[in-house]
């Protein structure tokens, strides 16, 4: 049970509802940043739950059903690259999880933030919470949160390979590879592109 060691100190403090909740895509150059927040019955077992970053594409896909069957409740959001550059990526992280949490159509009275931390320049998380540093490892609930964040987003930019194939973004997700800078030579940047990220590579 330690994948639940946060979960239950924050039910020992009194708290009700308790959501995992983290991100997905802050370094890429293309397309929006994406959150989830998800609150998993206590104890509830899921195999093979682990951080997303940890798992295979094929692996994350699988488990994206049926953490989403068995969430008490799961939200996604997203803040797109047109804020990002207006914004910048930690401001644009921390409204993205911000919003996440409050889709929850359960309030949640306390939030597992994973990471060290909890706001930027423009936003922050409000609802009371704690970081934790490598909480995707060490919390179902944020493990969980970060599978559907990241399952999110991949589909997202499988959606936005069709709409501009020359870019790739089905094998690369956006990210900087060798393949998508040499395609941003050849083409120029897309309209899903983050500008201010190209300006600083």
């Amino acid at each position: 049970m330690e994948f639940w060691n946060y979960e239950q100190a924050a039910r020992e403090k009194g708290h009700a509802v308790i959501c995992g909740c983290d991100e997905a895509g802050a370094g890429p150059l293309a397309g929006p940043v994406y959150a989830a927040a998800v609150v998993l019955p206590f104890g509830v077992e899921i195999p093979g739950l682990n951080d997303s970053k940890k798992l295979s594409e094929r692996k994350r896909e699988a488990l994206f059903p049926i953490i989403k069957e068995k969430a008490v409740e799961w939200a996604v959001a997203w803040v797109d690259e047109k804020e990002i550059d207006a914004t910048d990526i930690l401001s644009a992280r921390m409204k993205a999880m911000q919003m996440a949490i409050d889709r929850l159509h359960t309030t949640s009275d306390y939030a597992l933030i994973d990471g060290n931390r909890d706001r930027g320049r423009t936003a922050s998380i409000t609802t009371d919470h704690e970081c934790i540093v490598k909480g995707d490892s060490l919390s179902a609930s944020i493990a969980a949160a970060s599978i559907l964040a990241k399952v999110s987003r991949d589909h997202f930019m499988m959606e936005m390979a069709e709409r501009y194939p020359q870019y790739h973004f089905e094998k690369h997700k956006g990210y900087g590879t060798k393949a998508h800078y040499e395609a941003l030579a050849q083409y120029g940047p897309s309209p899903i592109h983050r500008l201010t990220f190209l300006k600083t590579k």
